[in-house]
């Protein structure tokens, strides 16, 4: 399994999780992505209350926000 495919199962786990229990154990990164994934800017990290900001501190991972928003949010939601 390559690297792309192990990164959109982790942050749809992360992402599951946060959207059932509205808490995470995540990295920074891995908790804006899935406020991002889940649309709810409320699950930001504290020190990220600026959306511009959080969006720009995923870098190469605004490209997983994407394909999991667009491809995989049955996973979350019904999952």
């Amino acid at each position: 399994m390559n690297q792309h495919t192990e990164t959109v199962k982790q942050l749809i786990n992360i992402t599951r999780h946060l959207h059932k229990t509205g808490r995470s154990g995540a990295s920074t990164g891995e908790q804006i992505a899935a406020a991002f994934i889940l649309n709810k800017p409320e699950y930001l990290p504290d020190n990220y209350s600026d959306m511009v900001e959080a969006w720009e501190r995923l870098d190469t991972w605004q490209k997983y926000v994407k394909v999991i928003k667009q491809d995989y949010m049955h996973l979350i939601i019904e999952g």
